[in-house]
């Protein structure tokens, strides 16, 4: 077994800085709250009778984080599209968000547009592309971020902006402080489980050497369904 209190082992293991990426998740809520804060969104887009997140891969994960965790008290349904084409409900009264990390992502334009020509309610959140361009050109709110990494690492983004959205439009209870407990919470963890942080001392070291050799099985229900496969897709992916 690799020892994992060898910080230069880290960096070859690691070479598209994952670890790094994750230690930025409590400033990615952070500043994705902020962002989403100084939105201007119209008034009516508060009367809607569902909520369509259009989008793919990391970029449609935070849509499954906010469409559990609203579930219990969202008045209409949020469902998260992964596909060329809109369910047939969507109409005028629809608000149809279209996630894109890059906004060039086929099958998110695809559904963008298509959910103008059906005269949706528009919002767009991409770090720019041709989402960004469509967006600013036919006059749709447009959500923006900077950030150089996988689209899986921007998940503090995709999530706190869509979070943000439904909570400004009253469709869950004002989320800030929830939002704010959390952020503290993974600021007062990273002190405990960073990899400076020797394995003796530190549990999720501890449970990595557990997981070592072994396929791990994740499971969660209600508002953790999504968070236990999120959980299983980095396992997946990194």
């Amino acid at each position: 077994m690799i020892n994992l209190d060898d910080l230069d082992l880290f960096k070859k293991l690691d070479p598209d800085g994952m670890l790094a990426r994750i230690a930025e998740l409590p400033q990615q809520c952070r500043d994705a709250w902020a962002n989403v804060q100084a939105l201007d969104l119209p008034e009516d887009y508060a009367q809607v009778d569902g909520v369509v997140i259009a989008g793919m891969g990391g970029s449609a994960i935070g849509g499954d984080l906010v469409r559990c965790l609203a579930e219990p008290e969202c008045p209409v349904p949020i469902l998260v599209s992964r596909d060329y084409t809109l369910p047939a409900f969507v109409g005028p009264k629809t608000l149809v968000i279209a996630s894109s990390y890059s906004g060039n992502t086929e099958e998110t334009l695809s559904a963008f547009a298509q959910a103008r020509e059906r005269g949706a309610k528009l919002l767009a959140i991409t770090t720019g592309g041709k989402l960004a361009r469509q967006a600013r050109e036919w006059g749709v709110p447009l959500l923006t971020f900077s950030y150089q990494a996988q689209p899986r690492a921007a998940l503090g983004h995709s999530f706190t902006l869509l979070l943000g959205v439904v909570g400004r439009l009253g469709l869950v209870s004002d989320p800030s402080a929830d939002l704010e407990e959390a952020i503290v919470v993974m600021e007062a963890l990273q002190g405990e489980i960073n990899e400076t942080v020797p394995t003796a001392q530190n549990p999720a070291k501890q449970l990595a050497r557990k997981l070592y050799g072994h396929l791990p099985f994740v499971y969660g229900a209600g508002a953790l369904s999504e968070v236990a496969h999120r959980w299983k897709t980095q396992f997946n992916e990194n």
